[in-house]
């Protein structure tokens, strides 16, 4: 299901089409002259695994919308001129080119809209319980890199 929390976040978990172009035009305001957009979709392959054809999401929502929603508060702390910020989730199956995850973000300038949604990216990667399979050339498999989940909550290290 896509909702609005508020005016200026938006987070969901859904196993519809991402609304990437929606997104990117809801993030515009007329105080903000920086929209930066991210848009990860599935691939071909993977390290070791060519041919990728199909990957599959699958996640706790009840768990997943809050730590969606401290990722959001934690940018808006560490940049207080974030304007509109949205992280939207695919389940399900997700076919190559198409989108498994976007993260939008405003700002009146852009060095605040580029950190905060490489923020937004790679700190859902590193606390957000999502399960993802994937079908390649030969095999098949749930989660070939597991890794711990972390907390929101105070100052969290993005990947580089």
């Amino acid at each position: 299901m896509l909702t609005l929390d508020d005016a200026d976040t938006w987070v969901a978990v859904t196993d519809e089409p991402l609304p990437v172009d929606a997104a990117a035009r809801w993030a515009v305001r007329p105080d903000c002259g920086a929209v930066v957009s991210f848009s990860g979709t599935a691939r071909d392959h993977a390290e070791g695994r060519p041919g990728v054809s199909l990957l599959e999401y699958e996640a706790y929502t009840e768990q997943v919308v809050p730590r969606l929603e401290a990722i959001v508060a934690e940018a808006r702390r560490r940049w207080p001129d974030l304007r509109r910020m949205a992280l939207i989730h695919r389940t399900g199956p997700v076919e190559v080119g198409e989108s498994a995850v976007v993260v939008v973000a405003s700002s009146p300038h852009r060095d605040v809209a580029f950190d905060a949604a490489r923020f937004g990216i790679d700190t859902l990667k590193a606390t957000v319980p999502i399960w993802k399979r994937e079908r390649w050339d030969g095999g098949e498999s749930w989660g070939l890199e597991p890794q711990h989940i972390q907390e929101v909550a105070g100052p969290v290290e993005a990947a580089p």
